[in-house]
């Protein structure tokens, strides 16, 4: 199955819907999970350096016998690698993890402490070809608003909670200005049973002949949303992807728009949560 790409405002082509491997731990299990993923057609993958899996991500990608050029690889930038000078070194450490010559989209990963610098830092490494496209992750307008104006271009995605609780209105109209593409992640709610126990999602699933997920993914790909979900199981990778053979009607996307609380599980505009953030990973404690 060839899925589906758009064009981000930078004019590089990203699919809209991939892999994500958040929490998936480097014992094997990642590669193990990406190449079945890309076994399944998925072309897009989601790590991090503060994953700690870019590794196996790598790996799984140079072992899978698929062009390189026709996966797109997504990391990210963590805390401890904020402002120019350590930013370019963690530019590198990525591409070096990764085994790769390029990324296809970087990322701010949490947008606190030296943003602008860091920005810089990617700016260039886009220009050299090391990575194709750059973006930011987690930001609140009060975030967007202090940091963009500040960056010589503007974004192409802002990675941010998104679901059908957390639907991030405010965010996606300043994004939509510059057609800054919006990408979810926990598209499921991260396995919240509530969600995908709602009698309003579990009655459009009947209807359709489809599962709970499989809806919320539905809707969030009619709402020009990048997804990457995430499993380690076969059968869930592959009936996460089984969202293209039906489409919601416009009645039942009002009402999936109407279970929006406006609050996700993060609020990255909370006090404290920089510090919390920073302290959470030592993506260099290896090194030490």
């Amino acid at each position: 199955m060839a899925v589906e790409t758009i064009t981000l405002n930078d004019g590089v082509d990203i699919p809209v819907f991939g892999f994500g491997t958040f929490q998936i731990p480097p014992d094997g299990s990642t590669y193990r999970a990406v190449r079945e993923a890309l076994n399944m057609g998925i072309r897009h993958i989601d790590t991090a350096a503060a994953y700690f899996n870019e590794q196996e991500v790598g790996r799984a990608v140079r072992e899978s016998g698929i062009p390189r050029e026709e996966i797109f690889i997504t990391s990210k930038l963590w805390l401890q690698d904020y402002g120019y000078k350590a930013a370019k070194m963690g530019i590198e450490n990525s591409l070096k993890k990764l085994g790769l010559e390029y990324m296809d989209l970087y990322l701010i990963h949490q947008p606190y402490g030296d943003v602008p610098g860091a920005w810089k830092a990617m700016e260039e490494a886009k220009a050299e070809g090391k990575i194709r496209s750059i973006g930011v992750s987690n930001m609140t307008p009060k975030i967007w608003d202090s940091f963009v104006p500040q960056f010589e271009t503007i974004p192409s995605v802002n990675q941010v909670e998104f679901n059908p609780y957390c639907q991030q209105k405010e965010i996606r109209k300043i994004m939509d200005k510059s057609g800054v593409r919006l990408e979810s992640w926990g598209p499921l709610g991260q396995g919240r049973k509530e969600m995908l126990s709602n009698p309003v999602i579990v009655e459009i699933a009947k209807k359709h002949g489809k599962d709970a997920g499989q809806v919320i993914l539905r809707f969030e790909y009619q709402e020009g949303v990048i997804i990457f979900p995430k499993s380690t199981h076969p059968e869930r990778i592959k009936s996460n992807m089984e969202i293209f053979d039906f489409a919601l009607s416009d009645e039942e996307m009002k009402k999936m728009r109407e279970l929006d609380t406006g609050k996700g599980t993060h609020n990255p505009d909370a006090p404290g949560v920089a510090e919390m953030l920073i302290n959470a990973f030592d993506i260099h404690a290896d090194e030490k």
